[in-house]
């Protein structure tokens, strides 16, 4: 009969004490003693809270029971987790102990890039989408010295690059991982992020809409344009398909995989984001186009900014709402992604309506006769004045939306983040900015505001600073193993 419960312990779990003790999972107390039992095995270290007390002996005249079998102890998981987040630890999983939580990731065991290439995540897309809106404030900034348009060009062409990388790194995925495909679109916390894939590849339209007009001939500019036209009217199919689709993923995934109210963050948004920035490709691209193609363009990118500023206006009532009930959300970054629908907006409207009066000039009489209402005799440079004057008013109403989301999510932010370890949403810090900052632009020099535009210049130059130390940043994520580490990713939630 064995005499204490050192004895129920089978071999390899006393082999292994020795390690748990130096992470700290056991105790070394004596283990209690139970009738002359003496020698070494007395100080044998126990594990903590995981041990019944010693079994009194049987009276006399019975007989004892049989021993009880050793007591399976729960199996510690090196994996790293979320630090301080028990929802990462999938159903069905042993329990992982706190205290190996709170390992730096650094010091855990490398694992090699084909296995870290599984939480490659459409996350990523935040990068180029950030650094194009980089190089497009700075096509666009009021306030220029000799050789600013080169380097935002110099800024383009990496962002073209790492456009390409990225792509090749979620293909690699897909591919080595075939099972990430369908999760990619199903996992409500990666699948939001989709997005940004579309809106990459619209800023990037943006910017060479842009840095072609700054560069290129006129000749070979106006050779540019059949090609705008022709993207602008695709990008505005599959944005407009994909958030149909998209939002329908989300609205009927599986319950214990939906979003939930009190998680509700503005990258509930994002889904709809892509098809409203059609709006601001118009906006650019009408520019280079004959004045009848040009009013299509308008008119459809009007159409799409609408919806989209309306939808995002249904989830800011649900924003608001959960930040009332409760509290502010642990990842602050991410509320500036209420900043982009009223800016993008605020910035289209007035682009648009600037090519308006080019447009009427430019219409065949008979259509003109119609947009006039069917009066022939109108004036076609106070309709446009008009047409002008009423997008303004729509950009003022909303450029005051769009600041006090910013005002207020950089409260949020300077009163502290909880979560200081980086992520992804940090780009968040950019990109919706730059929609701010190019409503600003524009408005600034509609209004022949000064103080507008340097407000704009001021906030270009911010937003160039929180570009690169978020880049510096995102390289040091990567290299510490804070990023692209299992359960530090989308993937994972």
């Amino acid at each position: 009969m064995p005499t204490s419960v050192q004895d129920y312990q089978p071999a390899s779990m006393t082999s292994g004490t020795t390690a748990l003790a130096n992470l700290g999972l056991i105790s070394s107390r004596p283990a209690g003693r139970q009738g002359s039992l003496s020698g070494p095995e007395s100080a044998m270290p126990t594990i903590t809270d995981q041990c019944s007390p010693p079994t009194p002996p049987p009276p006399q005249g019975r007989t004892p029971p049989p021993p009880a079998p050793p007591r399976r102890r729960t199996s510690v998981s090196v994996a790293p987790v979320v630090d301080g987040d028990s929802s990462f630890v999938e159903p069905g999983a042993e329990p992982r102990l706190s205290v190996l939580q709170r390992i730096p990731t650094y010091l855990q065991p490398p694992l090699p890039w084909r296995d870290r290439l599984l939480h490659f995540t459409f996350a990523w897309y935040t990068v180029t989408m950030s650094t194009s809106g980089i190089a497009m404030v700075i096509a666009l900034t009021p306030h220029r010295f000799t050789g600013l348009p080169t380097i935002g060009l110099i800024i383009f062409l990496l962002d073209l690059l790492a456009f390409v990388f990225i792509t090749v790194m979620i293909i690699l995925r897909f591919v080595l991982y075939q099972h990430t495909f369908r999760r990619a679109f199903t996992r409500p916390h990666e699948a939001l992020f989709i997005s940004t894939l579309w809106l990459s590849l619209c800023a990037m339209l943006l910017n060479i809409d842009e840095y072609g007009r700054i560069f290129l001939s006129t000749s070979a500019y106006v050779r540019l344009a059949p090609f705008m036209r022709v993207a602008f009217w695709t990008y505005l199919a599959i944005t407009f398909v994909f958030s149909v689709f998209q939002y329908h993923l989300l609205f009927t995934v599986k319950e214990e995989r939906r979003l939930s109210i009190n998680a509700m963050t503005p990258a509930w948004i994002l889904p709809i984001f892509p098809v409203m920035l059609a709006g601001s490709l118009a906006g650019v691209c009408a520019k280079s186009q004959p004045a009848v193609q040009a009013l299509e363009m308008i008119s459809a990118g009007l159409a799409a900014q609408g919806l989209g500023i309306l939808v995002s206006m249904f989830y800011y009532s649900t924003y608001l709402s959960r930040l009332m009930a409760f509290g502010l959300p642990v990842q602050r970054p991410g509320m500036f992604i209420a900043v982009g629908p009223p800016s993008f907006t605020c910035s289209a409207l007035v682009a648009m309506a600037g090519e308006v009066p080019r447009i009427l000039l430019g219409l065949p009489a008979m259509q003109v006769i119609t947009y006039s209402g069917g009066n022939p005799g109108v004036n076609l440079q106070t309709l446009g004045a008009g047409i002008r004057l009423l997008a303004m008013t729509a950009a003022v109403f909303l450029w005051g939306l769009s600041f006090w989301f910013f005002a207020s999510a950089t409260a949020a932010v300077v009163a502290g983040m909880p979560d200081r370890k980086f992520h992804l949403s940090w780009w968040s810090f950019v990109f919706p900015n730059v929609g701010f900052t190019l409503a600003c632009i524009r408005m600034g020099r509609v209004l022949e505001s000064e103080g507008i535009l340097w407000f704009s210049t001021v906030m270009t130059v911010l937003l160039v600073v929180a570009w690169g130390f978020i880049g510096f940043r995102c390289a040091v994520a990567v290299y510490r193993r804070e990023i692209v580490w299992p359960g530090h990713d989308e993937d994972s939630l």
